[in-house]
């Protein structure tokens, strides 16, 4: 299971709200690279496959991929106000390394694909 904050949900439906295309749900994933092998991936989609995994959290629609679900089960997303910014936080208790910015990450058994890029 994803686990998504009330403070979270909150900006997301926001988000969500403001986007042009009606029936827009969030969709979240992980790629391959970023400093710690896997980045992940998280933005808004009305495309629907049979690959998809549906969830309705907080009342919204999030759809994974179901290679993505083993990266991501168990995943906490927050949002945090920090001064005049603020942002999504994510909690991967399947990510046994990360990155010093937090956008990328390996597990136990998958190194991904580390990019030479830096964060």
């Amino acid at each position: 299971m994803i686990n998504i904050s009330e403070t979270a949900a909150g900006q997301l439906k926001t988000m969500l709200a403001e986007q042009e295309t009606p029936n827009m749900f969030l969709r979240l994933g992980v790629t391959a690279g970023g400093c710690s092998g896997f980045s992940y991936a998280m933005g808004f989609d009305d495309d629907e496959t049979d690959k998809d995994v549906y969830m309705d959290i907080e009342g919204m629609k999030i759809v994974v991929a179901k290679d993505d679900l083993r990266y991501l089960e168990g995943l906490e997303i927050d949002f945090e106000e920090s001064g005049m910014t603020g942002g999504f936080t994510i909690n991967n208790p399947n990510a046994t390394a990360t990155c010093g910015c937090g956008s990328s990450f390996r597990t136990a058994l998958d190194a991904g694909k580390p990019s030479a890029e830096p964060c």
